[in-house]
């Protein structure tokens, strides 16, 4: 039976719940370093089973070297950790270490062991995550720009600085974008779907890269319906007795990677002549145009995990066979 050890991390340290011999609950604190992690996973019991809550850079380091020594950990989101408990009163580090403690301990079942990213992955989202805050700069200073053109009066030091400064952010973006296609590149699992997905007409290489980082090269979503999920272009059903809702998408999705998406969907209705026709069809149908670019988005999904599967480029000359016409095998 596994040994819950509750973990709330933080930058400087963590706390750390778990049951004694006495069955009693144990609290303790370890500095968030290199020493200290290594001096806390080498006295821990054969059968320990790590439970934290995903709070980015402040467990890397843990996760990492718990992989390391051999050591099961499991990260879980904050939101379901919240919500799995009911209704709790109070907060403290002290606290939130006993709760997750205890998340571990009754829902051991949704546990899923975390393993550190491979060296050329954790490259290739340290450039993406850098390469998404450029882009957010540059769209505060371009908006920026374009709201002081209805100035009657403008300063011309600040509008060149502005400019200046506008042309330095586009030629970083064009630099790291060029170190991701390197980094990419060599790494051959991740070079192939890489060449795989933009044989796609619609889908470019800052979609596929962004595809690539979120589902962890297609290991860690690895069906299109979970990535439908995770875009937020797949609907849910929202009823209740006799009340019957629309279908409505998630809140809790990606909505950089489903814009991302959207803007392919339109490229691939102007450049791809099947999804051309399929919008054709749908808005003669009277659909919504929203609806039928979220229906686009999921179809160039399933393509993309269709060829990731098969291995095969995207042939836009492919006719599909009609599975009612498909000869009946007999048992």
């Amino acid at each position: 039976m596994k040994q819950i050890y509750g973990i709330d991390l933080a930058k400087e340290k963590f706390d750390v719940s778990f049951i004694g011999e006495d069955n009693k609950a144990i609290d303790r604190i370890v500095n968030n370093k290199y020493s200290s992690i290594i001096k806390f996973l080498s006295n821990l019991p054969s059968n320990a089973c790590l439970c934290a809550e995903n709070t980015g850079v402040y467990g890397e380091l843990l996760v990492f070297l718990a992989n390391i020594l051999a050591v099961e950990i499991c990260l879980s989101t904050g939101f379901e950790i919240k919500h799995s408990l009911g209704l709790q009163k109070g907060k403290s580090d002290k606290l939130d270490a006993r709760r997750i403690r205890e998340y571990g301990e009754r829902f051991g079942d949704r546990l899923r062991p975390t393993k550190i990213s491979s060296e050329a992955m954790t490259e290739l989202k340290e450039m993406h995550n850098l390469r998404s805050q450029l882009v957010r700069q540059r769209k505060m200073l371009s908006c920026h720009i374009e709201c002081k053109k209805q100035r009657p009066f403008n300063s011309i030091k600040a509008n060149r600085i502005a400019k200046k400064q506008m042309e330095h952010l586009k030629n970083c973006i064009k630099e790291i974008e060029q170190e991701i296609l390197q980094v990419i590149k060599l790494d051959p699992d991740i070079f192939d779907n890489y060449l795989l997905i933009t044989s796609i007409k619609g889908i470019g290489p800052v979609t596929t890269s962004e595809l690539i980082v979120k589902t962890e090269n297609f290991k860690k979503i690895d069906t299109a319906k979970k990535a439908a999920s995770f875009a937020g272009v797949c609907p849910f059903p929202n009823s209740t007795g006799k009340m019957v809702r629309k279908s409505k998408v998630s809140k809790m999705s990606d909505k950089a990677l489903r814009s991302l998406l959207h803007l392919c969907g339109k490229s691939a209705v102007l450049s791809n002549m099947e999804f051309k026709l399929y919008f054709e069809r749908k808005k003669s149908e009277g659909k919504p145009y929203y609806l039928i670019m979220n229906n686009v988005s999921n179809k160039l999904l399933r393509i993309v995990y269709s060829i990731i599967e098969s291995r095969i480029p995207y042939d836009s000359n492919h006719i599909c066979n009609d599975p009612r016409h498909a000869e009946k095998k007999v048992a």
